[in-house]
């Protein structure tokens, strides 16, 4: 019997095979291993008589055991959708990467933490755009907001090194593989995220080079981890901007910072904001938007529920530590209902999740 890993692993490396693809042979075969081994003319009933001649000739030749052999060695760690590790709010999308590959101590992380927010902007930014990155994210690092971004020069990397310099926790989505330093100006960065209170993540296998697009694909992976996404400076073709609007369609809160108009990069934000963006000039701005700016004042938790199912997985929650799948069993609710409520239940430090995927209350 496959490893399903191994089979993940092979279709997040098959060019011409990507998320959507794989979400149909899933649907066809029910698990990846049936679909990595089926035959030629089941696969070409799913996938057409090209893609499934591509695929026959990688199957043939990749070794998907050896890679995962290869990727260990190189501390890299690979999730699949199937993953304890992989966060939920990814699985929400339509597009969710088939793996995800991961440098740095994912231990000091958890991907479903609530307080996660996205950070970007341009690549020339303004003595003014780097001032107010380092002021928003030394107040949000501060709070225990995790600094997510792309790593790339300008507002991004002033963001994930304000966070590190602050003592925070940051995570750069890659647009190539995870162990290629690009840019090589933030080489440095790279590797003190990677030794640090950083995690690099891709979506791309590692040693895959830079190509056309692919910056803009990892920029829904930035807005679909974070609860919200703020936009600092940017053309009006910006990546911030695409990524702003990838946070829109998913559901995601989208900030942005009032800027100069005689400036070329007040461009994005001016225009999100005029779109209904949330402003703002301050941390607090942000800790406002989720109500919590009485649980940061105070230094205490208000267990006040809005809703029964708030109350129900909290007494779940008095007795054991539960995975959200046993937690949407129990309640006999949509898993979507339960992990739309854990969040809030997070926002509001009530419960968090553990190194083994279950919740437990703080």
């Amino acid at each position: 019997m496959m490893d399903p890993l191994l089979a993940d692993l092979g279709f997040s490396h098959c060019l011409g095979i990507g998320p959507m693809t794989y979400s149909l042979l899933i649907d066809r075969f029910a698990t990846a291993e049936k679909a990595y081994n089926a035959s030629t003319e089941d696969l070409r009933a799913v996938i057409g008589e090209a893609l499934t001649r591509e695929f026959l000739k990688f199957r043939a030749v990749f070794h998907p055991h050896k890679k995962l052999q290869e990727y260990k060695s190189k501390d890299v760690l690979v999730l699949s959708r199937r993953s304890i590790l992989y966060p939920h709010t990814l699985l929400t999308l339509q597009d969710a990467p088939i793996c995800l590959y991961v440098k740095g101590d994912i231990s000091q992380f958890s991907l479903n933490e609530a307080r996660l927010l996205g950070v970007v902007g341009t690549r020339k930014p303004t003595s003014y755009g780097v001032q107010v990155t380092k002021m928003l994210v030394e107040q949000l690092v501060a709070e225990g907001w995790v600094i997510v971004s792309g790593l790339a020069i300008g507002i991004d990397a002033t963001a994930h090194r304000t966070a590190l310099d602050n003592g925070g926790k940051t995570i750069a989505f890659l647009g190539c593989g995870v162990n290629i330093m690009y840019p090589y100006e933030n080489a440095d960065l790279y590797r003190r995220m990677k030794e640090l209170n950083g995690l690099i993540i891709s979506e791309f296998p590692p040693d895959m080079t830079v190509k056309r697009g692919m910056f803009i694909s990892r920029n829904r992976l930035i807005s679909g981890l974070s609860r919200g996404v703020l936009v600092i400076e940017g053309s009006g073709t910006s990546g911030a901007l695409a990524t702003a609007r990838y946070a829109a369609v998913q559901g995601r809160d989208v900030f942005a910072t009032p800027a100069p108009i005689t400036s070329a990069q007040s461009q994005a934000p001016n225009i999100l904001l005029k779109e209904g963006a949330i402003v703002v000039t301050c941390g607090n701005d942000i800790l406002d938007a989720y109500n919590l700016t009485q649980a940061r004042s105070t230094g205490e938790v208000s267990h006040s529920f809005t809703d029964k199912q708030e109350q129900d997985i909290y007494r779940l929650l008095q007795q054991e530590c539960l995975r959200s799948d046993d937690i949407a069993h129990k309640l006999e609710v949509s898993i979507a209902t339960v992990l739309q409520t854990l969040s809030e239940l997070e926002m509001k430090g009530v419960v968090r999740q553990n190194i083994a995927g279950e919740y437990e209350l703080c």
